[in-house]
């Protein structure tokens, strides 16, 4: 890639070619969590918090009639900065004159004016839209009076919220970096791959889902990811669109003359994927930039079988970072806890077993804050790289033209976007295509969330 194209596609702050095309989605700005007094206390009294997205500094506050409310973060009257407002019942009140906002941005009060000014009636605050989706704040930060596109109809944002959960972790990179490791299907055989199986007792830790097994059987045998992934690494990679911005992702790696594991996922445009966390639970990622150096990454799990144990995932996933940002512990100061021995004798990367995320953070971050591009030699396994990337590009441009660019969704095209169905299966070599979406229609057959409601029984 050339240096201009790197820097046109990395750079996402205001007035920006790349940034202006992703101010045309939803961007999540914050996990409902993050103003629970249970994790936060601070939010007990004055739920009110600093938000960087797109490379913009936002305050983001819930009133007390229950709106929520996001607007920039420095007073229109002298710029001083929202996130030491005082939080009030129908606003927000700068400590500097006193200078109320209401969360649709309206001025309401300038108390140090004298009686009769009208002076509040013609200042506004910039406000942005705001919804509330499976456990997570979105703000639009489209063009002021722009109409927002909907979200598609996913399993991610249709499951019921006991068969839901969210969380995040932030990242020390550019946001494309981020989508790009997600998208990879090659990496997965060695930068998570494990010298040993286990005994199978860990398939359902935490962090250890490539422990689980592949849905079916080699000769009578569960396999699970790990052996998989370490015995069969130069996979057929397949990248089909199944509309427009939307790709399915086929990963084959043959086993023998007779079967061939076979991995589905999704690619998402602009920022997000779709993979099978084990056989029941799907992953949702999406990638949204803090500013040109940090990205959050959003992660919606979805669960096809019984309720999820939030509280669980939760806890296990909290004694990684630290609140109230979610930092992550570990990084590059202490080289990603780093261990040579286990690189020898347990791991290929040498970073744990508990936190396979933790391997994608250190690739990203590894790269730099933003990887230089024009240094890359990249091969036949990076196909699908090349392709998102000829896919952004081409999205940019039609942003600068004034045109609409792929999944920037109107209402009829968000609700005929459904699943998408992911894979990790292993099929027969000849039918592999029916026999994961079969596996793949039994599992949506098999969750009670999707199935019509049943006509309530009567009696004579």
């Amino acid at each position: 890639m050339q240096a201009a194209q790197n820097e046109l596609v990395t750079r996402i702050g205001p007035g920006t070619p790349c940034g202006e095309l992703l101010r045309r989605y939803w961007q999540p700005a914050a996990l409902l969590d993050e103003f629970d007094p249970a994790l936060d206390p601070a939010m007990h009294q004055r739920p009110l918090k600093a938000v960087r997205l797109l490379g913009q500094d936002l305050v983001l506050f819930r009133d007390g009639g229950g709106h929520w409310g996001l607007l920039d973060r420095d007073c229109p009257h002298r710029g001083a900065d929202l996130k030491f407002a005082r939080h009030e019942a129908d606003g927000i009140r700068c400590p500097f004159h006193g200078w109320k906002f209401a969360a649709d941005g309206r001025c309401l009060e300038t108390p140090a004016e004298p009686a009769g000014s009208t002076l509040c009636q013609r200042v506004r605050q910039r406000s942005y839209p705001v919804r509330v989706q499976s456990g997570v704040i979105f703000a639009y930060l489209g063009p002021e009076g722009s109409t927002p596109p909907e979200l598609p109809a996913f399993d991610c944002f249709t499951a019921p919220a006991t068969h839901s959960f969210a969380f995040k972790g932030l990242w020390h990179c550019n946001w494309l970096q981020a989508v790009e490791v997600g998208i990879d299907p090659a990496h997965p055989s060695f930068l998570h791959r494990m010298l040993d199986d286990g005994d199978g007792s860990e398939a359902a830790a935490f962090g250890r889902q490539f422990r689980a097994a592949s849905v079916g059987a080699v000769h009578g045998q569960r396999w699970p990811m790990t052996r998989v992934m370490r015995e069969f690494c130069s996979p057929e990679i397949r990248h089909e669109e199944v509309a427009p911005g939307l790709t399915r992702l086929t990963t084959l790696r043959r086993i023998d003359d007779e079967l061939t594991h076979v991995r589905v996922t999704h690619s998402v445009f602009p920022q997000t994927f779709v993979i099978p966390l084990s056989e029941t639970v799907t992953i949702t990622q999406m990638h949204v930039p803090v500013d040109d150096t940090r990205t959050y990454w959003v992660s919606f799990f979805t669960s096809f079988a019984g309720p999820l144990d939030k509280e669980t995932m939760r806890r296990q996933r909290l004694a990684g970072v630290s609140l109230p940002d979610y930092v992550p512990k570990k990084g590059r100061h202490d080289d990603w806890g780093f261990n040579a021995e286990e690189q020898r004798t347990r791991t290929y990367l040498g970073l744990g077993e508990e936190d396979i995320n933790l391997h994608d953070q250190w690739a990203v971050e590894s790269m730099g804050a933003i990887q230089d591009r024009t240094r890359e030699h990249l091969g036949t396994s990076d196909k699908v790289i090349m392709a998102n990337r000829r896919l952004l590009l081409k999205a940019i441009e039609a942003v600068q033209s004034g045109g609409t660019p792929p999944m920037a969704l109107a209402a009829d095209a968000a609700a005929a976007l459904h699943g998408p169905d992911t894979m990790d299966c292993i099929a027969p070599a000849t039918g592999w295509q029916a026999f994961w979406q079969q596996a793949a229609a039994a599992r949506r057959t098999g969750a009670a969330w999707l199935r019509p409601a049943q006509p309530a029984q009567t009696t004579a």
